[in-house]
């Protein structure tokens, strides 16, 4: 890969990208020899409409976004700043790492009234409720929390939802108050799915395994689980964090996924947590997302006689949930 030095200083600060604007106005170059530069086979490349990439190789990701970012922002702004253009969405949420959200198109935030025009790479949304931004990977982005409630508000498939607003939380880069209250600033909580996924965050839940799982009991008549409790031994050290707990009977729910035990030492962890767990008294129930999928009612029958053995159980399991609140959700409501 041919990376000519750049004619602006602006440009070794974007990831060797530069505005037409930055380029003729700043920069200095000539007209002509921007499109020479950028033909066929030419030292620099146009990714998207007066958004230039001054090397020959293939943009990375990061590239690209910020490259969206340029395209939005006003033309005689700093696009670094955050203060005329910022990525959100899904394209935000890649950036941090979040497994099922799409790079592309990107979402950029802009300030109204100001329009422009969408691309298919790039989706332009203006709002009244400007964020605040933060960098991420050289490019100006919002918080976790405001990407994740743009890319709810545009996402259509449930279990997708469920799924990337799920990462988000269980990676710690928001509170499921704080999105919740999110959600509900940006008046998304009345479409069913959004709410469903946020009611799930609230009460514990974490993936949509998990979810589907709490669907899964919440028809039946077993008492409410915990979600995700972490447990402590009676001298207050971790133990372990079950799907799901049933404090009362000591029975755990595992949902446990072939996808990260592909090691040996993945799949020992997991025999070692769960055997931690029947150590201290806690029943265990293990189950695959498939299971939870295809056969809940054999799930639910071990679980339920499970929960019958605790009744006459002469020791009870000396394991503590603690710091963990189950909240009291109303399906009808927006929380």
């Amino acid at each position: 890969m041919i990376t000519p030095k750049a004619p602006v200083p602006v440009a070794r600060r974007q990831l060797g990208l530069a505005t037409r604007h930055q380029l003729t106005t700043t920069g200095g170059v000539p007209a002509a020899t921007l499109t020479s530069r950028t033909r066929p086979g030419g030292p620099w490349q146009r990714l998207l409409p007066r958004v230039y990439l001054l090397q020959t190789g293939p943009p990375d990701h990061r590239q690209r976004a910020l490259a969206a970012v340029l395209y939005a922002a006003e033309p005689t702004a700093d696009p670094l700043s955050g203060d005329t253009a910022a990525l959100t969405g899904a394209a935000a949420l890649a950036l941090l790492g979040i497994r099922e959200a799409p790079p592309l198109p990107a979402d950029v935030l802009i300030r109204a009234p100001r329009r422009l025009a969408a691309h298919p790479q790039v989706r332009p949304a203006a709002t009244t409720r400007w964020p605040r931004t933060l960098t991420v990977s050289g490019v100006p982005s919002t918080h976790p929390v405001r990407a994740a409630a743009d890319y709810a508000s545009r996402a259509a498939h449930p279990d997708r939802i469920r799924s990337v607003l799920a990462q988000v939380v269980q990676a710690g880069w928001c509170h499921p108050h704080d999105l919740h209250a999110e959600l509900r600033a940006s008046r998304l909580l009345a479409r069913p799915a959004i709410r469903a996924a946020a009611a799930e965050l609230l009460a514990g839940v974490r993936s949509v395994a998990e979810a589907r799982a709490r669907d899964t009991l919440t028809a039946t008549d077993l008492p409410t689980p915990l979600w995700n409790a972490r447990l402590y031994t009676p001298d207050g050290t971790f133990l372990a964090s079950p799907d799901a707990y049933w404090p009362d009977e000591g029975v755990a729910l595992e949902i446990d996924s072939a996808e990260y035990h592909y090691t040996r030492d993945a799949w020992h962890a997991t025999l070692r947590r769960r055997l931690r767990l029947e150590s201290h008294g806690v029943l265990v129930v293990s189950a695959t997302p498939s299971m939870i999928r295809d056969t809940p009612a054999d799930v639910i029958a071990a679980l339920r006689t499970l929960l019958a053995l605790t009744t006459p159980r002469p020791t009870p399991p000396t394991a503590l949930a603690r710091g963990h609140q189950q909240l009291l959700l109303f399906p009808g409501g927006s929380g």
